[in-house]
């Protein structure tokens, strides 16, 4: 395991962050925003991990801008962005939520204190269900209601969905932490009036690939050596293949390739009662004394 490269993805992603939280968004197109922040996670030397989700009010997770992407960020929006660095595919996942609507600040401060109660409890052995356990009760004293169903994740070289996940909620089992591995913990916080569930929404815009197996269709599998090639096995947009190929066809060959199986489209994930979803994020290594926060804040 490649601590120095968890390490210096982390600094990376943490400086970004920071930027993000303190920058003025309204007005600004989810295009230009994941352009910009992706910019300058590769001006810093590292590569984006995953294209920048910037999730709106009741979308909590999985959106990306697509080419041109027009929607704007208007004063009363709830903006959840979520960015990843990687060095030589070791990843750092964080996420800030971003919000100019004075009503919704306690609810971007639930999923921040969720996440501070979390990280001050990790060392190596400790288990999965009792930092959920602590993820929900502070969001529950605080008056707002955890999303259930999604949850942190073990990481892995290119893998960012790594097989284990870090609950929101108290779960019975689960595993304990290892030493020296990475993980990411993402609490994501509703209303009281929101079912404390996402569903999956029409929208898919983020992209991963699932086989290199070739399709006999030329075009296609140059495509499919293309990712391959660029992003390995990690998240991907339509707008990071428009360079090479023209929208209209590159969205071709996605959608033939995702029928293929080949690769896999990832739908964005929206509050089952389309209530506001807040959203905070560090990736961490435990150790036998405690923990290194990869993204904690320079």
């Amino acid at each position: 395991m490649q601590i120095e490269d968890y390490v210096k993805a982390g600094k990376i992603a943490a400086e970004v962050r920071e930027m993000v939280r303190t920058k003025d968004w309204i007005g600004k197109t989810v295009y230009d925003i994941c352009e910009e922040i992706e910019g300058e996670i590769k001006k810093k030397g590292a590569k984006c991990a995953f294209p920048v989700n910037t999730s709106i009010n009741e979308i909590a997770a999985h959106y990306t801008a697509e080419p041109n992407d027009p929607l704007t960020i208007k004063d009363t929006d709830l903006l959840k962005i979520d960015l990843g660095a990687q060095i030589n595919g070791h990843i750092a996942d964080t996420a800030v939520t971003v919000c100019y609507d004075a009503q919704y600040d306690g609810l971007v401060q639930a999923a921040e204190e969720a996440l501070g109660n979390a990280m001050s409890m990790i060392k190596a052995g400790v288990k999965a269900s009792d930092i959920g356990r602590t993820i929900e009760t502070t969001i529950k004293q605080l008056g707002y209601k955890p999303i259930a169903n999604l949850s942190g994740h073990s990481l892995e070289q290119y893998t960012i969905h790594a097989g284990k996940s870090i609950p929101n909620i108290w779960s019975i089992g689960g595993f304990s932490l290892s030493e020296n591995s990475a993980y990411a913990c993402e609490p994501f916080v509703t209303t009281e009036q929101g079912g404390g569930f996402v569903r999956n929404g029409q929208i898919k815009n983020i992209f991963g690939l699932n086989s290199r197996k070739k399709t006999k269709n030329e075009e296609a599998d140059k495509l499919l050596d293309f990712i391959w090639e660029n992003f390995n096995m990690l998240p991907f947009a339509l707008r990071w293949i428009t360079k090479e190929w023209e929208e209209k066809k590159a969205k071709e060959l996605l959608d033939f390739l995702v029928k293929k199986k080949a690769v896999q489209a990832y739908p964005v994930l929206i509050e089952v009662n389309e209530q506001r979803v807040a959203q905070a994020e560090h990736t961490f290594i435990p150790n036998e004394n405690g923990v290194t926060v990869t993204t904690a804040a320079p």
